[in-house]
């Protein structure tokens, strides 16, 4: 089925074929072509240029795109939506004061919401994360990593990732797995870490490596979670079983976990709250990307990501909104756009590369998504009639979105 788009006010980052990246002052750097037209078939994009040069097409079906603009559909390299419950209590003992590791070393936080999965079916787990996979693609995702580690239990991690196995069978999307067994330690393991860093290793993943149930290995290396030398530990053991490292760094101490990722040549390095020149240092001229998730610093009121820093260090950012019941319980990629630009100080272009093309490419995805680029897939967001692309991230509180395509269908 062919597709043809015409009138389009902007078409924003369009890219030749084999660019997988931006980085440094290159990332303020957008590529747009006004007036424009863009061609589908089936699920990917064929071609597209300026309305002047618009060639006789057969389309099937024509869409005005009259004062609207078309760009990518956003690129989520970092999510837990696979969960059950809520944790709403948390957020009002925030408010009371409460720390979010004073909540965690009272039961709660990640070892609240591991009791809360054990205790759910697959099937009511499914239910609950289809309805908040089925919100995002309506607000422009149209790519999205989620990972486990809320079940902490040979059980319930298979639980978590067979539920992600099925979400990406029943949509269009593109959907890749983590396994973050890592998470936290459960509370029965409590005084035998190394008990349950065994079971993770010998039991979880070659069962995870059996039925092919995920494609990165994570862990949360932090303060009162694990070490480094316990996060390489598991690192290895992943990339055993054929799993590569995407790991939470530096999220309220700088640790070396940024340079531990780089050594096991891990795909990306999330959180960055807290970063220090050494870190910034330690990620130049690799192949690491680092991710930023500056929702979870507007819930949890920690610092953000310092991107201008990093940019200017020459490195690459991507964004992605952390969606999980605890410090981030929402997965709406506008809203981490706009607040990398209002509190982080990155342009709508820096904002928009980290949120596409550097997104795609921290979930291995730089081949088939993030650009509009000829062969790629046709995962687009149609916006309303607007001024510029200045003013998705300006006009925060606003749904700016009139149309989604996911894979050459509209979804939304």
């Amino acid at each position: 089925m062919t597709t043809l788009i015409i009138n389009i006010k902007e078409l924003v980052q369009i890219r030749e074929a084999g660019i997988t990246k931006v980085s440094g002052a290159a990332m303020a750097v957008l590529p747009t072509v006004k007036n424009a037209y863009l061609i589908l078939e089936d699920n990917l994009i064929a071609d597209f240029g300026s309305m002047d040069n618009l060639p006789k097409t057969n389309a099937d079906q024509t869409i005005d795109a009259t004062g609207k603009m078309i760009l990518p559909a956003w690129c989520d390299s970092h999510t837990h939506i696979v969960y059950a419950g809520n944790r709403e209590q948390e957020f009002v003992d925030r408010i009371n004061g409460l720390s979010y590791e004073e909540i965690a070393n009272r039961g709660g936080g990640i070892l609240n919401s591991a009791k809360k999965l054990n205790d759910a079916t697959e099937e009511e787990i499914y239910m609950q994360s289809k309805e908040r996979l089925e919100e995002v693609m309506r607000l422009g995702t149209g790519a999205v990593e989620i990972k486990s580690g809320y079940g902490l239990t040979i059980e319930g991690e298979l639980k978590m990732l067979r539920v992600i196995k099925q979400l990406a069978k029943n949509y269009p999307l593109a959907i890749k797995a983590t396994f973050l067994g890592a998470h936290a330690i459960p509370a029965a393991y409590k005084d035998d870490r190394k008990g349950y860093i065994d079971i993770l290793i010998n039991k979880m993943l070659p069962e995870i490596s059996k039925d092919n149930l995920a494609e990165y290995v994570d862990v949360f290396c932090e303060t009162g979670y694990f070490t480094v030398e316990e996060t390489e530990q598991i690192m290895n053991a992943g990339i055993q079983f054929g799993l590569k490292p995407k790991i939470h760094v530096n999220q309220f101490n700088s640790i070396g976990g940024v340079q531990a990722g780089i050594k096991y040549n891990a795909l990306s390095v999330d959180h960055l709250e807290v970063m220090t020149t050494s870190d910034i240092e330690a990620l130049k001229n690799t192949d690491t990307m680092p991710v930023a998730l500056p929702s979870c610093s507007y819930f949890l009121s920690i610092p953000y990501t310092p991107a201008r820093e990093m940019i200017a260090a020459g490195l690459p950012l991507a964004l992605a909104t952390d969606y999980n019941p605890g410090s981030t319980p929402s997965g709406n990629m506008n809203f981490v756009v706009a607040t990398a630009c209002i509190k982080m100080k990155m342009t709508p272009e820096e904002a928009i590369n980290a949120a596409t093309i550097n997104g795609a490419y921290a979930m291995g995805l730089s081949d088939t998504h993030g650009s509009i680029t000829a062969g790629k897939k046709a995962n687009l967001i149609i916006t309303k009639p607007i001024h510029s692309y200045y003013q998705l991230p300006y006009a925060f509180g606003s749904n700016l979105i009139d149309t989604v395509i996911i894979e050459g269908k509209v979804i939304a």
